[in-house]
């Protein structure tokens, strides 16, 4: 009987108590307006480096005009990717926009509002370590449903998962499953009856809920409606998605980087800018921001963006802290007003 009594308090004195766990996850990181443009990133280096898995999201990538133009003279369809796809393949996921369909034979052209990219450029997605494309937005439908249809089989070929019309995507890291759903709100409306239930349905199957959206005005740094063009405001469609059960929302869209909003606790990106583009023609749309989302488990424990610049119509590149400092400090600027309500 002693024996048993002894063994019972060593057992008990291994397990830990539940103060212990409190501690611990009072002790994580949490993500704020302030930390998220703080001058330094929060230290890991007492978590658990298994536990932590990061997912990146870009802006806008338009495979497309000018941009497949600077690939066909080329010859290179990983072109657009050279500068940043060290960066982004690290991640334990990576999440884009793909804000055109890729058809065979697509003509090469630097003029048109219709859109369509080489599918050869499948290959620098590859490069750039793209694991989910978001597909819903404006110009997705620019070949018709052909042309979106030939675009998921492009994708799904090269073994890149793509989300949106009704398609969710479920990837599992590290015991963590993540889900991915996709809408466009420009140039149409987003059913939000439907996508509060898709996104409750995926929260059931998984422990955190990415939504991305296509939504709002262009060449803005706060969220705001369009009127004809995109009439849902941008803010509502976030707050419905945060409370149907999204974890994060990813923007995009507006061209120019837009502040970020914490609602019920959830983190809301309204646009990263662009990121594959050939809008040279200012510098705000040639600039946006990489989002690295950093996770504990299942907690959100850190969000980063990193500032990038395009050149010659197509390709990306990092930007150095002084450089970047000003693309950010606009964000931070447009998530206080955001937060006060403007």
């Amino acid at each position: 009987m002693r024996r048993g009594i002894i063994a019972f308090a060593v057992l008990f004195l291994l397990l830990p108590s539940p103060a212990a766990d409190a501690s611990t996850h009072e002790s994580l990181p949490a993500v704020s307006i302030a930390s998220v443009f703080a001058s330094r990133p929060p230290s890991f280096a007492n978590l658990d480096k298994h536990r932590l898995i990061t997912l990146i999201a870009t802006g806008d990538v338009i495979p497309a005009r000018s941009v497949n133009y600077e690939m066909s003279i080329r010859n290179d369809y990983t072109f657009p990717f050279l500068k940043t796809y060290g960066f982004t393949r690290a991640a334990d996921l990576t999440l884009i926009n793909l804000e055109s369909p890729l058809i065979s034979g697509c003509a090469v052209t630097n003029y048109g509002m219709s859109f369509c990219g080489d599918p050869r450029v499948v290959a620098g997605l590859t490069l750039a370590g793209v694991d989910v494309a978001n597909l819903p937005n404006n110009h997705i439908g620019n070949y018709g449903v052909a042309g979106i249809q030939e675009t998921e089989q492009h994708l799904t070929d090269a073994k890149i998962a793509w989300d949106g019309f009704g398609h969710t995507v479920y990837k599992k890291v590290k015991g963590v499953t993540f889900a991915f759903l996709g809408y466009n709100a420009v140039g149409e409306l987003v059913d939000l009856t439907e996508m509060s239930k898709e996104i409750r349905q995926a929260r059931k199957r998984a422990d955190i809920v990415i939504v991305s959206f296509h939504w709002g005005r262009e060449y803005t740094s706060i969220p705001l409606t369009a009127p004809g063009i995109a009439d849902q405001d941008p803010r509502m469609i976030a707050h419905l998605a945060v409370k149907a059960g999204a974890d994060v929302v990813v923007g995009n869209h507006p061209h120019w980087v837009q502040g970020i909003e914490l609602y019920r606790g959830k983190f809301i990106a309204y646009a990263n800018g662009n990121f594959v583009f050939d809008q040279m023609w200012s510098i705000e749309t040639r600039q946006g921001v990489v989002a690295t989302y950093t996770f504990y488990g299942k907690r959100l424990i850190s969000v980063r963006f990193q500032p990038v610049q395009i050149d010659n119509y197509a390709q990306p590149h990092f930007l150095s802290p002084l450089e970047g400092a000003p693309i950010l400090a606009r964000m931070r600027e447009a998530s206080l007003q955001i937060k006060k309500g403007y």
